[in-house]
């Protein structure tokens, strides 16, 4: 099985509050383990108030848009880039159709110059799992796995992004089960 460039979809009965209606697009995915970056959940601007300015991005882009995100619990600190494939440097990951994860300084020097990607998601931290650990919760009824577009993945509208991805699964999330067998 491998997740990479699908988004996970949580369950209705997620009790995990921060993985609670949540979309996370899977960046990678291997025996060894998978990381990925939550799509649907935007910053506290409280906890970031400085966060562009410390990155030394400005608030202009010229044409590119810039999607601030909470990535996951792990590595808050840490920002990640995940974006269109018309920028790819170096050490940028190429994870699916049109669409690269890049964490380089060289990607923030960009954004902040306006040369950066066409579309970007600027994600505070990611999600991860262990070897095993993401199939094991899939297994226990936590994900649904789905392949979705890139359109998908950068639309600025977020609030609804968890019932748009059942709507494209084709039913209602609060028919389903907590249940499996």
């Amino acid at each position: 099985m491998d997740l990479t460039g699908q988004i996970l979809i949580s369950m209705p009965n997620m009790l995990d509050e921060r993985f609670y209606k949540t979309v996370i697009y899977i960046c990678a995915h291997s025996k060894e383990g998978s990381m990925g970056i939550i799509i649907n959940k935007s910053i506290d601007h409280d906890n970031y108030p400085n966060l562009l300015d410390l990155l030394g991005i400005e608030k202009s882009f010229d044409n590119k848009k810039i999607l601030i995100r909470y990535g996951g619990p792990v590595e808050t600190g840490r920002g990640l880039v995940l974006h269109t494939d018309d920028v790819i440097q170096k050490d940028s990951l190429p994870i699916d159709k049109g669409i690269v994860l890049t964490s380089t300084s060289e990607i923030f020097n960009d954004l902040a110059k306006g040369k950066g990607p066409k579309i970007s998601i600027l994600a505070i931290g990611y999600t991860g799992w262990n070897a095993g650990q993401l199939e094991h919760e899939i297994k226990q009824n936590s994900w649904i796995n789905l392949p979705v577009e890139s359109s998908f993945i950068f639309t600025e509208q977020i609030s609804n992004k968890w019932e748009e991805a059942y709507k494209m699964l084709g039913f209602d999330p609060t028919s389903l089960s907590q249940f499996y067998g």
